[in-house]
């Protein structure tokens, strides 16, 4: 309402509300900076698996270094001029608030093409994320594609599921700040408390728990353990000391898996309006293009959705979305993908487990199947917003101030893609998409990384209709009649007079004696307000809408309850204000990540650029990050030369970062234990783990930047060092902000 973000009021409640709007704006925006560099780090990580096999040409390593450019603060020259600022504010205001166009488009471009379109329109077309209009413009393009999806799709059992732009899309969306809030408010402590019994072995593969005892009693007895290794999981699953083993699990995994979803059941009033929105599309469609389908079927495919797009992807890899602060451990990582198959198996159809090691979880789908197709159906029970959304578009036609952040290559990216498509957006010669993409022309090459920095883009309506037209439109579309607009007006003036004047709010409301006191006050605004409601009231006492002799009395009710709602909101306000400060912190830690990730492999190509003495394939002489090759030989560069370190960690620091992922220290001796690293040559650690008081080290190893990359390449989550295991990329992180940084 009007009321509740008037920037003229100065109380708490607007300053909390405007703290809360900067909030939003910066989660906003981090969250697509974010998206950028998962961009970028997805691209790097296939590239630079090619470069650990040597298997890149130097035009190919130059590609992969642009995309570790920083952007050149001094450099202009690409921005586009006026006149084209113009005609791409009129061409970004018509995507903008006229969907179709976009969501047609989103189905036309390929999967190479797809994340590119989907960073602008996710988090640029549609980047405020908690701006209803840009938020409703944005499920009313999911609409679109969903429907057209619907229409396209032959097999009702593929619907959602493959592999496409519409399903990238969709998880995109869940990427957003609103999604990313509710993971972490309803999945975190759950996740940290399973991940901190570090003890807790859920393994429920017969096989596996066949190895695990043979393993334990070879252990033990220093030899053959006399146990006969099962061929098959049905066999294993008849050993009586397997048994022994699998039916206490199997009770604690499903006690777990019923714990996660009735967490999950529990949430249904913080899942984010605009996921229950989609939920709820996928239910309609379904039941106009399936109308045969049954309920449990509907169901699978909302379950498609929310649970195979949005929640499990947070279970099984909690750290990739921030909700815990190490890797998991081995087990941990089990049971939660164990968890995350049987929330999978529960949400589809109902169906039953498909590999022979989990038909024992069997009974949690049986026992959960009516809980499942209630939640899911409940999901769906959300308002529609089409009235509000044409309020919206209504006010954004009626104000100048419309503005995204977008960059040249963005802009240049959108604009080929609509040139290309033209034909198919627009067909006709008088559609105004395709008039304003002939004016703007065609689009210019994508310019270097360096070069791409975000333009404020102001958007406006070439086409605009007058404000007293718009009234009209607004006013005949919605049997909103003039004295309508008066007194909604006329209360939300009483209601802004109240929060700046709060002695006035006794009970019961003098309205006049408000209007009096605001028109006689020492404030210009507040005069000009009373004065202004003192004639509103005259207006509508001589429409009939209000009466003196009551005391304006529906009016003084409306009022009211605005100010109970008012103080109800601040609360909800504060609240909201406290879970977003832990989201933005999140995202925050998510961005140190990606950069870190960003910053090794800078490191790497740096080193291999040189190590190929700027594509010599001949010199095969490997040399470290910082040095030069010249006339064949290496040569350092100068201040170059020392050995960087030893820098010393103990090993309760290197455990409580999570660096030390595990341990067989006995915990009596930790404090004992140190570590320390060198760089002889960069490119190049040492390290060596040391009991204090002893000269030598317990252990030590030479360790190549490549080796450790390579390892993350294969997935390899641990680096074992006889007593420790170190996090992989925890470890490349350490040695990149120590080491690699102070080389640039």
């Amino acid at each position: 309402m009007a009321a509740e973000q008037d920037v003229e009021v100065e109380d708490e409640l607007a300053q909390a509300q405007r703290t809360l709007r900067d909030m939003k704006s910066k989660i906003s925006a981090q969250s697509k900076k974010n998206f950028m560099l998962e961009r970028d780090v997805r691209f790097l990580d296939s590239r630079i698996a090619l470069l650990i096999q040597n298997r890149m040409a130097l035009d190919e390593q130059n590609e992969v270094a642009s995309h570790l450019e920083e952007h050149d603060d001094d450099n202009d020259d690409h921005y586009p001029d006026d006149r084209k600022m113009q005609q791409y504010g009129n061409l970004f205001f018509l995507l903008q608030s006229e969907p179709r166009h976009i969501a047609t488009l989103c189905r036309l471009v390929s999967l190479a093409e797809i994340d590119t379109l989907l960073q602008t329109v996710m988090f640029t077309l549609y980047g405020n994320q908690y701006e209803s209009r840009e938020e409703h413009l944005l499920l009313t393009m999911f609409q679109n594609v969903l429907a057209a999806q619907f229409e396209t799709t032959a097999e009702f059992t593929s619907l959602l599921r493959a592999n496409t732009p519409v399903s990238r899309m969709m998880t995109t969306y869940t990427r957003r700040g609103p999604g990313q809030s509710y993971l972490k408010s309803v999945l975190s402590d759950k996740i940290n408390d399973l991940i901190e019994q570090k003890n807790l072995n859920l393994q429920i593969n017969p096989l596996k728990i066949q190895e695990e005892i043979i393993e334990r009693a070879e252990m033990e007895n220093g030899g053959e353990s006399g146990i006969v290794k099962s061929v098959s999981v049905e066999e294993a699953a008849a050993d009586p000391h397997v048994k022994a083993f699998l039916e206490p699990r199997l009770r604690t995994l499903i006690d777990l898996a019923n714990s996660f979803l009735t967490t999950i059941i529990n949430s249904l009033d913080q899942v984010p309006y605009g996921i229950r929105w989609i939920c709820k599309q996928i239910r309609s469609l379904t039941k106009r293009k399936y109308p045969d389908a049954s309920e449990y079927a509907i169901s699978s495919l909302i379950g498609g959705f929310f649970f195979l797009r949005f929640v499990n992807p947070a279970i099984v890899t909690p750290q990739a979305y921030m909700l815990v602060d190490g890797n998991p451990s081995n087990h941990a990582r089990t049971t939660l993908t164990l968890i995350a198959k049987m929330l999978q198996n529960l949400a589809n159809k109902p169906t039953y487990a498909k590999e022979v090691y989990m038909i024992p979880t069997n009974p949690f789908v049986e026992n959960n199947k009516t809980r499942i197709n209630k939640f899911l159906n409940d999901l769906c029970e959300v308002g529609d917003f089409y009235e509000s959304l044409e309020m919206d578009q209504y006010m954004a036609l009626s104000k100048k101030d419309i503005m995204i952040s977008i960059t040249p290559n963005e802009i240049y990216n959108t604009q080929a893609l609509l040139q290309h498509h033209i034909d198919i957006l627009a067909a006709k010669e008088t559609d105004h998409l395709r008039i304003l993409v002939t004016e703007v022309g065609p689009a210019p090459p994508q310019v270097p990384r360096k070069d791409n920095k975000p333009i404020e883009l102001p958007l406006f309506s070439r086409w605009e209709m007058p404000i007293q037209d718009l009234t009209t439109t607004l006013m005949s579309e919605n049997n909103i009649t003039q004295n309508d607009i008066l007194y909604m007006e006329a209360k939300a003036i009483f209601v802004q007079l109240i929060r700046s004047l709060p002695y006035l709010a006794r009970k019961p409301l003098n309205l006049q004696r408000i209007a009096e006191t605001a028109g006689t006050a020492n404030d210009a605004q507040l005069v000009r307000k009373g004065i202004k409601v003192k004639e509103m009231l005259r207006e509508l006492e001589e429409a009939g809408v209000t009466d003196r002799r009551d005391g304006y009395q529906l009016l003084v009710e409306e009022i009211t309850q605005e100010m109970q709602h008012l103080g109800d909101l601040k609360l909800k306000v504060m609240e909201e204000m406290h879970s977003l400060e832990s989201v933005y912190q999140t995202i925050q830690d998510h961005n140190n990540y990606l950069k870190s990730q960003l910053e090794s492999y800078k490191a790497y190509l740096q080193n291999v650029r040189i190590q190929s003495g700027g594509g010599d394939k001949s010199n095969k002489k490997q040399v470290g990050i910082g040095v030069q090759v010249a006339e064949g030989k290496v040569k350092q560069k100068p201040g170059k030369i020392h050995m960087q370190g030893p820098v010393k960690y103990t090993h309760q620091q290197l455990e409580r970062e999570g660096i030390i992922a595990e341990t067989e220290v006995p915990e009596y001796r930790r404090s004992n234990i140190f570590l320390t690293i060198s760089s002889p040559i960069p490119g190049t650690f040492i390290i060596s783990l040391h009991y204090k008081g002893r000269d030598k080290p317990i252990l030590e190893i030479d360790l190549k930047l490549d080796d450790l990359l390579e390892k993350q390449q294969d997935g390899v989550k641990l680096l074992d060092l006889e007593y420790i295991k170190l996090d992989v990329s925890k470890t490349l992180q350490l040695l990149t902000k120590t080491f690699m940084a102070k080389n640039k």
